[in-house]
């Protein structure tokens, strides 16, 4: 079956004021990024391009990401290089722990590249990532950004054995146009993940996706993946503006404006979303820890 093509661009677009911003300075971003260094950790910050790390390094927050910097997919929006990774580095969960410790944060996100050249996708190493985390910072609240580990149950399992306080899995896109924009990954098995954490853990731990906007979705879709994610049981949403990496990676097709956002993000809570963060610099980890009523009902129910 063809893969659907995306939408084309009228031509180049000019990125508008509400995208442009200054980059911040401050001693706190130097501070971040000699400790990332000293650690030698990667973060999905740098290694996806992420439009927002200047702000967050200058804050002191990071998204950790673990298992590498190759990944083994090469989905079409994604900076991430993908090469042959390199053998897991089994110190990396210590030392990961350790900045979560030195940075002192209430809150972690940890995030990984797709390793399919492994049995277990790597979900092992996020266990004892996790398990390293909460061992060396006790009441951190722990939120993992996984990739699909094909669907496998052993490896979910593996993973919610650490019991992370948010399994946080992107969609990415809506249905029609996920074979052009993701790599290997398919729309149900993305919420055929999702659901198998609810089943498996109830309230106990609460499920994330995000969605990028202005691939050419309409917004039928768009409100049809709002469903399809409610209907694996999914507690909290993201929805940010795709922003074209390189000239190598797809290109934005409609830039969506804020009021579009407010619209979408208002939708979204209709529907029983437990927390929408939307808006066009909106990205899976970013101000993840101001999910503050969603905190305390982790902690409540622990």
């Amino acid at each position: 079956m063809p893969v659907p093509p995306l939408a084309e661009p009228a031509a180049r677009q000019r990125i508008p004021e509400w995208l442009r911003f200054r980059l911040p300075t401050s001693d706190s971003f130097a501070h971040t990024r000699a400790l990332l260094d000293e650690l030698k950790l990667h973060t999905v910050c740098e290694s996806a391009r992420c439009p927002n790390h200047w702000e967050c390094w200058s804050k002191g927050t990071a998204t950790f990401m673990i298992a590498g910097d190759r990944c083994t997919r090469a989905c079409g929006f994604c900076a991430v290089t993908t090469a042959k990774p390199f053998a897991l580095e089994i110190d990396e969960p210590a030392r990961v722990a350790e900045a979560t410790r030195r940075m002192g944060l209430k809150h972690v996100v940890i995030t990984a590249v797709a390793r399919d050249d492994l049995a277990d996708g790597g979900a092992n190493h996020f266990r004892e990532t996790i398990e390293k985390v909460r061992a060396l910072n006790p009441g951190v609240v722990i939120e993992i950004l996984t990739p699909d580990f094909n669907a496998s149950e052993a490896s979910i399992d593996a993973v919610l054995a650490a019991n992370p306080d948010i399994f946080n899995h992107n969609l990415e896109t809506v249905r029609r146009l996920t074979p052009s924009v993701r790599s290997r990954a398919t729309y149900d098995r993305s919420l055929a993940v999702l659901s198998l954490v609810k089943q498996k853990c109830a309230a106990a731990i609460h499920t994330k996706s995000g969605i990028m906007l202005g691939l050419g979705e309409t917004q039928t879709e768009v409100h049809e993946a709002f469903l399809d994610l409610r209907g694996a049981g999914c507690d909290l949403l993201t929805l940010g503006q795709y922003l074209q990496p390189s000239l190598k990676h797809l290109p934005v097709v409609e830039y969506i404006t804020p009021a579009a956002f407010d619209e979408y993000g208002n939708h979204a809570r209709s529907l029983g979303f437990k927390h929408v963060a939307s808006g066009p610099m909106v990205r899976s980890s970013y101000h993840a820890d101001e999910f503050k009523d969603v905190r305390t009902g982790l902690k409540s129910a622990s």
